[in-house]
């Protein structure tokens, strides 16, 4: 997820490390769905328990100064067990135990019980727990989609291509609570959705070079520093179309802010990373949607489902700290956070 620092417009609380953010997204969700191990997770099971124990106290607080670290006065975190399955909310000036489910999205359903009450003080010691027993939890796995980008390549001709990369579609995994009545699903409250893994982009190489190049200059770049300059060309941003609507609203925005092809293809591949594009994708932290925001009602109105909300927060956040796309994507390969 992001590691948006304070800034303009009161922005996020930073971002783990991404080995920290991976080790403990595993072991969470793997407690809260008490998922057999097959990898870091298995798919589309349910079990009564977790194979994987709970995370010890070092690791929380370790994930937890990560993300809080750097964050605007009033942030702070409550602990909340649902079903025996642990998440964390972030927020705003949390008062009581109703107003850390309000900004943590937790819908209470008929029969749930809530330790302690509603009405009971917080403070980051508290730990919040639900119990329903008429509910469980359910882990299903979606494709994410894969962009096509095309980069030109003067060591080959006009006229030819190849494929560098072949593109692979990413995994996102969503963990839910949900409550049935018969075969039928009454009630279902997403606990987590989270990109397990990124899409590989496929990349396309596009020949530049003149059939009509002399012979000396063909000589002189098949020499190794020539070598050296072409191989680098290659590996520009390169440019993509937009796959699927929130892509196609980013990038008519972009124009907007006078950002060119290659800014949103460094804006694909960052929020592919980060949220798979996707408005509902809410990390173990609470960090949510395309820009992943913590916490999520940051974006205003409409947060929770539009895209169009979302991407013009996450474009301004963008803008204020990194410039650019190109930039925030850049800082997210070098330090996996941006």
């Amino acid at each position: 997820m992001a590691n948006h620092r304070g800034g303009k417009g009161s922005f996020l609380g930073p971002k783990a490390a991404a080995i920290a953010l991976s080790i403990l997204a595993a072991v969470c969700l793997l407690v809260w769905g008490g998922l057999a191990m097959d990898g870091l997770y298995s798919r589309n099971k349910t079990a009564a328990s977790s194979l994987i124990p709970a995370p010890s106290q070092a690791e929380e607080d370790s994930y937890l100064t990560d993300r809080v670290g750097g964050a605007e006065p009033g942030m702070s975190y409550i602990k909340v067990v649902i079903n025996g399955q642990s998440r964390f909310v972030f927020g705003m000036h949390f008062t009581d135990v109703k107003s850390v489910l309000q900004q943590g999205n937790i819908t209470l359903q008929s029969g749930d019980t809530v330790t302690p009450s509603l009405s009971t003080a917080v403070n980051e010691n508290t730990v919040i727990t639900i119990d329903n027993p008429n509910s469980q939890v359910t882990t299903q796995d979606s494709p994410i989609a894969y962009n096509v980008i095309t980069k030109d390549d003067p060591s080959m001709e006009v006229g030819t291509e190849k494929v560098q990369t072949a593109g692979k579609n990413g995994v996102m995994q969503t963990t839910k609570l949900v409550q049935r009545t018969g075969s039928k699903v009454a009630f279902s409250n997403t606990i987590v959705s989270f990109v397990k893994t990124a899409p590989t982009n496929e990349v396309i190489l596009i020949g530049t070079k003149s059939i009509s190049e002399s012979p000396q200059s063909s000589s002189q770049s098949s020499s190794p520093s020539s070598q050296g300059q072409q191989s680098s060309s290659p590996s520009s941003i390169g440019t993509t179309q937009a796959v699927g609507t929130p892509q196609k609203i980013a990038e008519q925005m972009l124009e907007e802010h006078g950002w060119g092809s290659e800014q949103f293809t460094c804006l694909v591949e960052l929020w592919q990373k980060e949220s798979g594009w996707d408005v509902t994708a809410e990390n173990p932290s609470g960090a949510y949607g395309i820009p992943q925001a913590l916490p999520g009602s940051k974006m205003g109105p409409g947060w929770q489902t539009s895209a169009t909300v979302q991407i013009s927060w996450g474009l301004e956040y963008i803008a204020t700290r990194y410039g650019t796309p190109c930039g925030a994507w850049a800082h997210e390969v070098a330090d996996n956070w941006y």
